[in-house]
């Protein structure tokens, strides 16, 4: 027992001699569930990720690690502004500083629906999607940082270019859906030929139709007709993802696709 609690000691000792002024990296340190009973409030700032591992290796409670820059992990862990220091806001992604409005580095664990702050599903519950996606340009956007350093320079054009991909993605129905897919870990190859001839045979019958069509009204009526059998495969999709049929959510993906490309060679005759 002796000599156990020397070596502890020992390796407290040169824990405390790891700390440094100004950390690098910041870990908190939370109990483990049960049968760990011994709560720790405090954070501890080591330089190597696994110095406390290495030094407490009987240790039943976990060390997080928090990036030495900013952006919000998802799960409650605040960090900091790389310029100002600043912690990041409590929810909510931290694309840019609300105090000195530097724009942070791209955090990938923050998906697309929260940085518009929607909730993750099929229908968008907030309609002003395309407000929100200006909202974020007018603080992300390569142009407003020109004269700032080349490491906001960069962050800029990345988390620009992000939240341009994912207003494209989050606003039709159909990528939106193949998004959703991808967060539940499902890929969907969208250059896959779909081996169905009913849809296959009305594909042809709508091309001939499109080229047969002598004015806009008919092609319009056409388009009508396409769009609402593209809304019903979106809401087979939207019931298929709720209920986790992920086959039937794959396939509903597959008919949405078809329909879409239908309307986008209507809209190029209009």
């Amino acid at each position: 027992m002796s000599s156990r609690r020397k070596l502890y000691t020992t390796a407290i000792e040169i824990l405390r001699r790891q700390i440094r002024p100004l950390p690098r990296i910041l870990h908190k340190l939370r109990p483990a569930p049960p049968p760990c009973r011994v709560s720790l409030q405090r954070s501890l700032l080591i330089d190597d990720s696994q110095c406390f591992h290495r030094l407490f290796p009987f240790s039943r409670c976990t060390v997080r690690l928090c990036s030495p820059y900013s952006t919000w992990s998802g799960n409650g862990v605040a960090c900091a502004c790389w310029n100002c220091s600043e912690p990041s806001p409590a929810v909510g992604p931290f694309l840019s500083c609300g105090a000195c409005g530097a724009v942070q580095p791209v955090d990938l664990s923050v998906d697309y629906f929260q940085i518009f702050g929607l909730e993750q599903g099929f229908d968008l519950k907030d309609d002003n999607l395309e407000g929100k996606y200006k909202d974020w340009q007018k603080k992300l956007h390569p142009d407003l940082v020109h004269s700032k350093s080349e490491k906001e320079k960069t962050y800029a054009v990345e988390q620009s270019a992000r939240v341009i991909d994912a207003y494209h993605t989050l606003s039709k129905p159909l990528s939106r859906a193949l998004y959703l897919l991808q967060l539940a870990g499902i890929f969907v190859d969208e250059e896959k030929t779909v081996m169905d001839p009913e849809l296959l045979s009305e594909m042809m019958d709508v091309r001939e139709a499109v080229e047969e069509a002598s004015d806009p009204k008919a092609l319009m009526e056409i388009q009508h007709q396409i769009q609402r059998k593209h809304k019903d495969w979106s809401n087979s999709f939207r019931e298929a993802f709720n209920k986790r049929d992920f086959d039937c959510a794959i396939s509903a993906t597959q008919k949405m696709r078809y329909y879409e490309r239908a309307i986008e060679e209507i809209v190029k005759k209009l």
